[in-house]
């Protein structure tokens, strides 16, 4: 309807500004090229009318502007779905540092702890191998000294005899003897 207005105002328009109300002579003439322009014209806008050319006109501007209005609607449904999912992935990528930083911090601290119980591990070891240490240390001066008391007691058993050999004579052995044997005889009875 818009349209038709529109023709209309434009075809009254041109034929009031035409040149042939300028023109001398009769005006409405078939020898006058401009009234059969306009007639011609008439004509045209006519059929156009008759075969309602402006309303199919009309009706398809309609037709694209709901096209274009559903496309538009498309277009923002989709520009909110993929906000949604932007948002939706922020909140993902923020959980997921999240968690990476959770993971980051919890292997610091098992590292931390590893680390610390690998220090008390060391000194655990060191302690129970200088323990051992103290005991070889220890062992070695018991055998040491054993075998010192074993080779003094020895040497002065090598020694007493010699001494007692060469102090010693024959009456005197015996009589040791004797006095060994009487002590032992009273010792049993």
């Amino acid at each position: 309807m818009r349209f038709t207005q529109i023709t209309l105002t434009g075809a009254t328009a041109s034929l009031t500004a035409s040149p042939a109300f300028a023109a001398s002579g009769p005006f409405i003439s078939l020898g006058n090229t401009d009234f059969v322009v306009i007639l011609g014209f008439i004509a045209f806008i006519g059929i156009l009318f008759y075969f309602k050319v402006p309303a199919m006109i009309g009706g398809m501007l309609d037709q694209r502007a709901v096209g274009i209005q559903s496309e538009i609607d498309e277009a923002r449904t989709l520009r909110e779905e993929a906000q949604t999912l932007l948002a939706s992935y922020e909140r993902k990528q923020q959980e997921v540092q999240a968690q990476a930083d959770r993971i980051v911090a919890g292997a610091k601290d098992e590292a931390n702890a590893a680390a610390a119980q690998a220090r008390e591990d060391l000194a655990e070891s060191i302690d129970r191998r200088m323990a051992a240490a103290e005991d070889q240390i220890a062992s070695a001066e018991a055998s040491a000294v054993k075998e010192v008391r074993d080779q003094s007691v020895t040497i002065a058993i090598a020694v007493a005899r010699d001494v007692i050999a060469k102090q010693m004579t024959a009456a005197s052995g015996n009589s040791l003897i004797d006095d060994a044997i009487a002590q032992v005889d009273a010792k049993l009875h």
